[in-house]
């Protein structure tokens, strides 16, 4: 071989031994950048278990409350008359002791403080009656039964209440029965 072709053969070899080693240095850059891509990939894949965990729990929790919260509820309702009615118990004994009295004064004297009781105990629960007599017919609160000419009472207004009604802390608990003056 010739000085000449064993130095371009040289030159070739040392241009391939250099492509090699740029080649090898990229690999090694790749692979480097391929075990940081797979850590961040562990890394994602754990914060995920993690979020995925919490949400489990996170939402075992809201049932449990929402089980809990369902139970107080029933409690709630269940007892939420408890008051009034220890306090209709009282004019329910007051009406078995007026039964037992034989005077009839005693007894309209009797059914009268009861009837007070009574009374009472609804103003303070917020209960109303319902005027009606006299009152303009308003369907929200009165129930026309009939209708009647009357010659002392306006058109629309109420000739006479046939049974009350009542009001509740603004609603109607029971309309008032009436007949109406029709001309």
């Amino acid at each position: 071989m010739t000085d000449e072709k064993k130095s371009e053969t040289e030159v070739e070899t040392q241009d391939l031994q250099e492509k090699y080693d740029e080649i090898l240095e990229e690999l090694t850059l790749k692979d480097e950048e391929l075990q940081k891509v797979k850590e961040d990939l562990e890394k994602s894949e754990s914060e995920t278990q993690e979020y995925i965990s919490l949400s489990q729990r996170l939402q075992a929790d809201f049932e449990n409350f929402k089980k809990i919260t369902d139970k107080q509820n029933k409690e709630i309702i269940k007892f939420a008359n408890q008051n009034i009615i220890k306090e209709f118990l009282d004019c329910y004994e007051d009406f078995g002791r007026a039964l037992e009295i034989e005077n009839d004064k005693d007894l309209r004297e009797g059914i009268e403080l009861i009837y007070n009781k009574f009374s009472d105990i609804l103003t303070k629960e917020g209960v109303e009656e319902i005027p009606a007599k006299g009152e303009k017919f308003d369907l929200n609160k009165h129930e026309a039964l009939m209708v009647q000419e009357s010659e002392d009472v306006e058109n629309g207004y109420i000739i006479e209440e046939l049974m009350k009604g009542y009001m509740y802390k603004d609603k109607v608990l029971k309309y008032s029965k009436v007949i109406v003056c029709k001309k």
